[in-house]
């Protein structure tokens, strides 16, 4: 590329002297090191870039360069220059880098913990290691960092839900768009259970269950289209006996597990209706958990008596909707998860994560996770930048980065 000045005589020069060099070269393939030294000096003179031209670089040009930015870069982007920001919303832009496999992000599970000291640890899964430069509150909460008290709910294809238990609201927001939303408390007091976030194709939906100011628990969903709270009839029995699983979103419907007599429900979230799943769940199970991948549901439990697990078993609802065993946990894996838990299963919890099951437990800093295309189990090591003295509070999410997910 040629840079020129006011006068055009850096043209010239470089135009000269390259072509000098180049002529050397031809006659000496193996005499680079001149041509480097050149390079090297000619790099040191820094001289301006024209903006007539470059001002007439290709959008598609442009486009393809933005994806191959990385994901720190990327979060900036958008308050250089008006053109970027334009660009990076364009039509093109979306159609070309918005689905699977053409996004230019990295997929992360994102650690939350007391201790982190107002930032949340990132595992690359795509690298398979510790981002060293976690996400701190400020990049994900800059209207609310200030706030006295906040914390992390849920997320879903690169949305955040935060509580807001000062303003008796939640906000919502998108990581890379630098978008949020503050949606208000539906009811007095500000208290709910079993709050969960879903992504739909044009928007989201918030779902939880509230007493608000009476005894008996409604369910409450918030439509980001309408954008409204509807209030339904809440489910007689207690939905779970383990407050860190949230709703699986499954066919339209979020699926929930009963504590002992052990049934798996679900809540329709258009209508508001409950239903039972009619299916049998397997015996002799001690507890019982739920997530969805791949348009399948799955199931994890422990097998055990007396409420003592000796093994772990992962199933699939099959069309017939009959559950289907499809893993075993290996003894030695078993044996220490169900160690490190001292079987007090209200603190495991599970959740999909880019073909990943991920089994957690509320008191481990470790993630046990099932690779589905390999069909095998690993340990995901403890996060470096964890306190070495930590014990509970270790709350895990899947970060999958969308620049597009609105609020």
């Amino acid at each position: 590329m040629l840079f020129s000045d006011t006068k055009g005589g850096v043209v010239l020069t470089t135009k000269n002297r390259f072509s000098e060099k180049k002529k050397r070269n031809v006659k000496n393939p193996q005499s680079t090191s001149s041509s480097s030294s050149f390079n090297r000096q000619l790099a040191m003179t820094k001289p301006d870039m024209d903006p007539e031209i470059w001002s007439r670089m290709p959008e598609e040009l442009l486009e393809k360069i933005l994806s191959l930015l990385p994901l720190k870069t990327f979060l900036y982007l958008r308050s250089t220059c008006k053109n970027f920001k334009s660009l990076i919303f364009s039509p093109s832009f979306i159609s070309r880098h918005s689905s699977g496999s053409s996004s230019p992000f990295s997929s992360f599970l994102l650690l939350s913990h007391p201790q982190c000291y107002n930032q949340f640890p990132l595992y690359d899964t795509g690298l398979g290691t510790w981002r060293s430069v976690a996400l701190s509150h400020s990049d994900l909460l800059p209207a609310a960092s200030t706030a006295p008290s906040f914390s992390l709910l849920s997320t879903s294809s690169g949305l955040f839900c935060f509580s807001l238990p000062s303003s008796s609201s939640f906000l919502v927001c998108n990581l890379l768009a630098r978008t949020s939303r503050t949606i208000k408390f539906p009811a007095f007091p500000f208290a709910f259970e079993l709050l969960t976030l879903v992504s739909t194709p044009v928007g989201y939906k918030l779902f939880m269950l509230s007493t608000g100011s009476s005894s008996k628990f409604s369910a409450f969903v918030y439509d980001s289209n309408a954008p409204s709270w509807r209030k339904f009839d809440g489910f007689d029995p207690v939905l779970s006996d383990n407050y860190q699983q949230e709703g699986v979103f499954f066919n339209g419907c979020l699926y929930f597990s009963t504590p002992e007599p052990f049934s798996v429900v679900s809540f329709d979230l258009e209508s508001g209706k409950w239903e039972t799943l009619n299916s049998e769940l397997p015996g002799d199970l001690t507890f019982v958990r739920l997530v969805c991948g791949e348009g399948k549901l799955y199931l994890i439990g422990g097998i055990g008596s007396n409420g003592i697990s000796r093994a772990i078993k992962m199933w699939e609802l099959d069309q017939a909707k009959n559950w289907v065993e499809v893993e075993s946990l290996p003894e030695m894996i078993c044996r220490k998860f169900l160690s490190v838990c001292y079987h007090n299963y209200e603190h495991v919890y599970c959740f999909w994560h880019q073909g990943m099951i991920c089994v957690c437990c509320y008191t481990w800093p470790e993630i046990l996770y099932y690779k589905m295309s390999r069909r095998t189990w690993h340990w995901l090591p403890k996060c470096p930048s964890l306190p070495v003295k930590c014990n509970c509070g270790f709350r895990w999410f899947s970060f999958v980065p969308a620049l597009y997910a609105p609020v």
